[in-house]
């Protein structure tokens, strides 16, 4: 069975010189029209995961909400996992590592530098760091969730929402 995971890195978010505590820094327009820009992009590529998880943080939480929005996908159904925020990438792993095998494919919203780590860990291929908003699609063939770990997965694709404003 193919699986496949879809990892989203937060859209613009505000600045952390603001005097807001780091976890509950909101979108900014800007930020909330990229999350809009890559959900409907998805949605018309017929990408809809089985699955939304989310950091707690606003700025993580809200972009999965736009983007589930976008896909048709009822926004109260984004499971929230305190762990993606700061717990590395270690804590993305234990997130598809525990999903059901009956899931198909899952998105996981999180922060950098874990998101870009955590994808390149799996793929073992260059994603860089992944821009805000950004999305990469991993694949990965005749492997339960429980399985998934380092170099098993394929990078699919991987979509910015700057390189969706030039289509």
């Amino acid at each position: 069975m193919k699986r496949t995971l879809y990892v989203v890195r937060h859209a613009k978010a505000e600045d952390r010189a603001s005097f807001l505590n780091d976890h509950d820094r909101e979108l900014l327009p800007e930020g909330i029209m990229a999350a809009a820009r890559v959900g409907r992009y998805l949605a018309e590529k017929g990408i809809v995961a089985d699955q939304f998880i989310s950091s707690t943080a606003h700025r993580a939480k809200d972009t999965a909400k736009v983007i589930a929005e976008q896909a048709g996908v009822n926004p109260d159904t984004i499971e929230l996992d305190e762990k993606l925020y700061e717990g590395g990438p270690k804590a993305y792993l234990a997130a598809i590592n525990n999903l059901p095998d009956s899931c198909e494919s899952v998105m996981l919203f999180g922060h950098n530098p874990d998101v870009s780590y955590f994808s390149e860990y799996l793929t073992h291929q260059d994603v860089g760091s992944m821009s805000k908003g950004s999305v990469v699609a991993i694949t990965f063939e005749n492997l339960r969730w429980a399985e998934i770990s380092g170099r098993t997965g394929f990078l699919s694709f991987y979509v910015t929402p700057k390189e969706l404003l030039k289509q």
